[in-house]
């Protein structure tokens, strides 16, 4: 409070304004104190006592299925590892305690961690400069986007303002596209997936003074590496624009190839994908971009930082290094695997995902593959052609939940389906584990279809199977709570994960918001 009075300059301490008060004039005397009643949800009054609050604590991770439980095999998220060794540093006082904006002279071990990742990182990419500040993938996106636009501005050439994008590109590249500036204009895939080349010819020569870049995921979203992505830089850059790589999917690049060396002008990385830093649940994520030189000097700047006195000079975050205290996770990633075990970890998961997709291609069809039947480091299996009979990919991510496994990703890039990413961290027994359980379900989706089991009344409609519905009294289904709630001889009762609670719409969900804290008139 001192601290505070003291900003507000006032020249007395607390002590000395209690003492020239009465008892009648003390704080809860003021006219300002407040008479209303407060935090009068249950959650704030219920736990008295440490145990009680920990085990409050305790109720909400038994709800959680996480990667200490199975894979969670969510295509384009690459969620992997994150070592122990790794996050430690993050906890220690002298990262964890520096303020964003310190003198840079009492920060002199950041910096040299700064400059070591960013070179690690250009390295890694074939890049010339690399600015960490974008705090996540969509802000890379649009700071490497903005450093091209104020490039072209630089060369006489910002009335270019076309953004190319493929159909095959992630969901928030049009989003960032807008947010620059530009506008979109959508290129075509083929059937493999890969760019549609007579499509993009067709769209240089129709707006070749008009676009300023091209936003390229690569490999695609749906788990193909584009053969002719030289071909595509090419194009691109013979029409006047830039090439902006979306490196969303660098697990399946590091160590084996690199985006400057084909062609791109930028890319951003995510670190909380690629280079193990946590991912998803609302945490700090880093999207850095990686630039070619006569980008570098067009990279996002910050006041009071003369090391970033670029000419853009605009910042895209509001700290110079982004969520800085969590770049020790990767820079320990980099440093503790090396060039041989970046490359290897790269190699895993491609292969990983090729032994899946090899394994599940007689049970389920794969939506995109290049010419010699494979895909890179996620695939994409489709659930169309049990429409008929009422299954969907929704049922049987819900039923995956029974057997001990998060859901991949649903319904994208392509709807009703499921895209699987098993990354370098996981062992082929937790991969054969996964690839079981899609087995079994499949057979259950035959019991449908062959009519063995109602559409409207089977493990798939009615999963996933809480403790609660299994062990009541009533069991009106026809099938066995042991099918229920034991698929698989891998699901013991020993480390069986039990969701929190049976089906619920989702799509009623989506479209109605339903708040569990008291009504808004309570508040009045």
């Amino acid at each position: 409070m001192n601290d505070l009075l003291r900003v507000l300059g006032c020249k007395s301490s607390v002590a000395e304004l209690a003492e020239r008060l009465s008892p009648d004039e003390g704080l809860l005397a003021s006219p300002l104190a407040r008479q209303s009643n407060y935090l009068e949800h249950p959650v704030f009054n219920s736990y008295r006592t440490e145990t009680a609050m920990v085990r409050f604590l305790k109720r909400l991770e038994n709800r959680d299925l996480s990667l200490v439980h199975s894979m969670i095999p969510l295509g384009s998220c690459t969620m992997k590892l994150n070592a122990t060794t790794e996050l430690t540093p993050v906890s220690w006082p002298e990262f964890s305690q520096l303020h964003p904006f310190a003198p840079t002279d009492q920060a002199g071990g950041y910096r040299a961690l700064f400059q070591q990742l960013e070179a690690q990182l250009a390295e890694i990419t074939g890049f010339d400069a690399v600015s960490l500040q974008p705090n996540s993938g969509a802000q890379g996106e649009y700071a490497g986007l903005r450093t091209i636009m104020h490039y072209l501005d630089s060369i006489g050439q910002g009335h270019r303002k076309v953004c190319l994008i493929p159909m095959s590109a992630h969901g928030t590249n049009p989003a960032s596209a807008h947010m620059a500036g530009m506008k979109v204009e959508p290129v075509n895939v083929t059937r493999t997936g890969s760019i549609d080349m007579r499509h993009l010819l067709d769209l240089t020569e129709k707006l070749s003074d008009k676009i300023a870049a091209i936003m390229v995921t690569y490999p695609s979203t749906y788990g193909v590496f584009d053969p002719e992505i030289r071909e595509i830089c090419d194009v691109v850059h013979a029409a006047g624009g830039q090439v902006y790589l979306d490196g969303a999917n660098m697990n399946a690049q590091v160590g084996l190839c690199r985006p400057g060396d084909f062609g791109a002008d930028v890319s951003h990385l995510n670190l909380h994908k690629t280079f193990a830093i946590p991912h998803g649940g609302g945490g700090p994520g880093m999207g850095p971009i990686g630039v070619k030189k006569h980008l570098a000097p067009f990279l996002p700047g910050h006041a009071g930082h003369d090391h970033l006195n670029h000419l853009a000079k605009l910042p895209v975050s509001a700290a110079p290094y982004g969520s800085a205290s969590i770049l020790p996770i990767p820079w320990a990633y980099v440093r503790m695997l090396g060039p041989d075990g970046l490359r290897r970890a790269s190699e895993v998961a491609i292969l990983s995902a090729n032994y899946m997709m090899k394994r599940l291609e007689k049970y389920y069809k794969v939506e995109y593959r290049n010419e010699a039947g494979f895909c890179a480091h996620e695939f994409i299996i489709s659930m169309n052609e049990f429409r008929k009979s009422g299954i969907q990919a929704v049922d049987v991510s819900k039923r995956l939940m029974d057997y001990g496994f998060h859901s991949p990703t649903m319904s994208w890039p392509v709807e009703n389906s499921l895209m699987i990413e098993p990354t370098e961290s996981e062992s082929r027994d937790e991969c054969d584990r996964l690839v079981d359980a899609l087995i079994r379900i499949r057979a259950e989706i035959d019991d449908v279809v062959q009519g063995k089991l109602p559409s409207d009344d089977n493990p798939l409609k009615n999963a996933p199977h809480p403790q609660s519905m299994v062990c009541s009294s009533h069991w009106p289904h026809p099938y066995s709570r042991e099918l229920a709630a034991f698929p698989a001889p891998f699901v013991r009762p020993e480390n069986k994960f039990w969701p929190a609670c049976s089906r619920i719409d989702d799509r009623y969900g989506d479209m109605h918001l339903i708040c569990s804290c008291p009504p808004m008139s309570s508040y009045k």
